[in-house]
């Protein structure tokens, strides 16, 4: 099944496609994009609901300034039989960093939050956090040993992930503490999650390694103690309250419940584990905790290309967007184990030609990389299946909003290869399309 009302208004222009204002393009030619050619995109994300891989997709494409392509794929609820509609309300998981982020960024233009500050002149408890080295005995029992960091850990740190955190899994002895002191709880406060981890060794000395971690919900507690505020009271107000993401939060109130998007059944007969997002949370996870819809998050990305503005909402320089989409990690730096696990080809790693910014991963060179792109493009995706990306050259921004977990990478790569051969002139229009262009 698949639900083509919405992409229809794009095309015919019969009614605003999105109630929060940003405009759409008459048809996708007038933005350098191919119909003909997005059909493709539209014939694989259908049969990828009829084949039954994923539930359904709402897939939406910006380019210069406009919505060139929104459409709803399959289902909202597949068991439900609950048709997808391009309005519907997602988890995003980690798409919340890039806003986690840019928070931290406001409050350092503000002169209130110093990137190369040490995060315990923030957050105290992290004074006498240490690094831990795990050895292994002629048995194979392995016991931790500490040692003082070389340096200390700093907000760059933990915007960049070289803070030497990572997320808890049974891969280690360390990342088994972080299961057993319960540090993703939703039963939390960002507080309590805060003191839980500096209680716990680091991987890795600050600054030598990148490692995909928990970084990011930290720098959530930064804001808060910095701020006054509530993580989930200062996004509201200063970022998805400005940028009116009005259905952006982390939770979606009784009222909106009927558009939240949910897993397929596995082959096992049982849904993928989401998190329960109807109730309000005690922790505003500033690293993988809120929902939103693809109408939404375009406002956020339409704000990065611009240049931090949109519809007169200025909330940060042009100056801070270019330092939060530059490659931050140093020369040398090593990559830990979390590099390879559910990156693949996207890891940011100079391989692929690729690094990582303050709050995205960042393209540093054309080539390398085995997905369509240009250089300077940068883009995260969420642990549920949800996607973006921003390409400045291109003038352009894709979103990918699903909730299937073990499709997520497949459909990440599709979107890349599907999007960029629709392109067929400039963002301003400067190469006319071909008669062979399609």
């Amino acid at each position: 099944m698949i639900v083509r009302l919405a992409a229809a208004l794009v095309v015919l222009g019969a009614v605003p496609v999105l109630a929060n204002g940003l405009p759409r393009a008459d048809r996708p030619e007038s933005v350098g994009l191919s119909s003909d050619r997005l059909k493709r995109l539209t014939d694989v994300m259908k049969a990828g609901v009829d084949k039954g891989e994923i539930p359904g997709a709402v897939v939406l494409i910006g380019r210069g300034g406009k919505i060139a392509y929104l459409e709803a794929f399959g289902f909202r609820d597949r068991e439900a039989k609950a048709p997808m509609t391009t309005d519907v309300i997602f988890r995003i998981a980690s798409m919340t960093k890039p806003m986690t982020s840019l928070a931290a960024l406001m409050l350092a233009e503000e002169g209130k939050l110093h990137l190369a500050s040490p995060v315990a002149r923030y957050l105290p408890e992290f004074k006498d956090v240490m690094v831990g080295i795990e050895k292994k005995d002629a048995d194979g029992k392995v016991t931790i040993e500490t040692a003082a960091p070389r340096r200390p850990m700093t907000v760059q740190d933990l915007l960049r992930h070289t803070s030497g955190l990572t997320y808890g899994n049974q891969t280690s002895e360390i990342r088994k503490q972080y299961v057993a002191a319960g540090v993703m709880s939703r039963d939390q406060t960002n507080a309590e999650m805060s003191a839980k981890l500096a209680k716990l060794p680091l991987v890795f000395q600050p600054g030598t390694t990148w490692e995909y971690s928990m970084a990011t919900d930290v720098l959530a507690r930064v804001v808060e103690v910095v701020s006054g505020k509530d993580f989930d009271a200062f996004l509201a107000e200063r970022i998805t309250g400005r940028l009116k993401m009005d259905d952006s939060g982390f939770w979606v109130e009784a009222a909106k419940q009927g558009r939240l998007a949910e897993a397929q059944n596995g082959p096992d007969g049982k849904r993928p584990p989401l998190p329960n997002v109807t109730t309000r949370p005690k922790w505003y996870s500033g690293g993988g905790g809120m929902v939103s819809t693809a109408a939404d998050y375009a406002r956020l990305c339409q704000m990065f290309l611009n240049g931090g503005t949109l519809d007169g909402a200025r909330l940060v320089s042009h100056k801070t967007i270019e330092l939060m989409t530059a490659n931050h990690l140093p020369p040398g730096v090593s990559y830990g184990p979390l590099t390879a696990i559910g990156f693949e080809a996207l890891a940011p790693t100079p391989e692929f030609g690729q690094g990582f910014g303050l709050g995205f991963a960042v393209r540093t060179e054309a080539g390398r990389n085995p997905l369509h792109g240009s250089a300077g493009d940068y883009y995260w995706g969420g642990a549920h299946g949800t996607y973006f990306w921003i390409d400045p050259k291109e003038r352009m921004f894709a979103i990918l909003m699903m909730q299937a977990p073990a499709q997520r990478l497949p459909y990440r790569y599709l979107m890349r290869e599907l999007v960029y051969q629709a392109v067929i002139a400039s963002p301003a229009g400067h190469r006319r399309q071909t008669a062979s262009a399609n």
